[in-house]
């Protein structure tokens, strides 16, 4: 059987999209180069000084490990000079990533996680690089992009993927029709259709969650979880707890699987609850990704798709995956929630 390249793909439906130019299919044929490059180094990490920490921290507090940094400049310099963006934001960057104006420029914004699940980096557990992919506005002013015109509302996505780093490479994308998977093969470089117009099964089996903060978490989400390790359930016995601790192993699986990963709010030392994964280059891509394969993506309540970002770091609760699971969530919050509120 013949195998089909990503670029083929690419290709094929770049020409099925009604005003459709080169210039997308070729910013995406740069992240895939940059995958591969990311790729290289992460599968012979322990044999090159690429583990540890730089001695840096990023814009969240984190303590930066050199891949996060390799992955991050690898991205940065190529894509920079792709003549297709006009700007890009990065969850290790604190301010937008201009593109200067010696350098060609487009019509295409890109928001992206260079390493995700970097904390797992030393001990050989999948990570990823997650990506979001927005067209400037039409009526853009000239010169480089306001904040204003990057902090689109998130069903805007025109693209959103991820490369998965692990057993194999793969990488996972939608343009708004289906989802599609390709698997790196080493022998001849190329990345090759292995998983077409994927689908998330609608019931799942799976929870995935950091049960350590459960005394961070309030009653409505204590209810939510207890929900999937009760008999009193979909399946009529307890889900299985699969929890990596890498968005992007764990969303893969469940995709793959069927299943719910959770990131619930937080009480904070003021005693108000936050969410903790970004909402611009995590929650965003993800969500759009999981509803182009029949799933469902919420802060537990609201569409995920449906919020319009004020910040570039913004953070916001998550919940996704097969949509019996994470419908049966919001509805165990709102119950929760009516409870309070009126007493019982």
């Amino acid at each position: 059987m013949r195998q089909v390249t990503v670029t083929e793909h690419l290709l094929l439906h770049q020409k099925k999209t009604p005003m459709a130019t080169g210039r997308f299919t070729s910013l995406l044929n740069e992240l895939i180069l940059s995958a591969k490059l990311i790729s290289r180094e992460v599968t012979k990490a322990g044999l090159v000084d690429v583990l540890g920490f730089t001695g840096e921290t990023n814009v969240q507090g984190e303590k930066v490990r050199k891949l996060d940094e390799f992955a991050n400049n690898v991205l940065i310099h190529r894509l920079r000079r792709s003549g297709v963006l006009c700007a890009m934001a990065s969850e290790e960057n604190g301010d937008l990533i201009q593109v200067s104006g010696d350098l060609p420029q487009g019509d295409y914004i890109l928001i992206f996680d260079p390493l995700d699940g970097s904390s797992n980096i030393d001990v050989n557990v999948s990570i990823g690089t997650i990506f979001s992919i927005y067209r400037r506005p039409l009526h853009k002013a000239s010169g480089s992009p306001s904040l204003d015109e990057v902090l689109q509302r998130c069903d805007k996505q025109v693209a959103a993927g991820y490369f998965i780093y692990g057993s194999s490479t793969m990488m996972v994308y939608t343009t708004g029709n289906g989802v599609h998977g390709f698997t790196l093969d080493p022998s001849v470089g190329e990345f090759l259709l292995s998983h077409p117009d994927m689908k998330i099964p609608e019931q799942g089996r799976i929870y995935s969650v950091n049960e350590s903060y459960w005394n961070y978490w309030d009653q409505a989400t204590k209810d939510a979880i207890a929900y999937f390790k009760s008999t009193e359930n979909a399946l009529g016995k307890p889900y299985s707890s699969r929890y990596i601790g890498s968005l992007v192993a764990d969303f893969h699986r469940n995709l793959l699987y069927g299943g719910i990963f959770m990131y619930p709010a937080k009480r904070k030392p003021d005693g108000t609850y936050a969410g903790k994964l970004r909402l611009t280059c995590e929650a965003a891509p993800m969500a759009f990704i999981v509803e182009q394969a029949g799933g469902m993506a919420t802060d537990g309540v609201n569409r995920i798709l449906d919020y319009t970002p004020t910040e570039l770091h913004q953070r916001v609760p998550f919940f996704v995956g097969s949509p019996n699971d994470v419908r049966t969530v919001r509805e165990i919050m709102l119950r929760s929630t009516s409870d309070a509120v009126s007493g019982d």
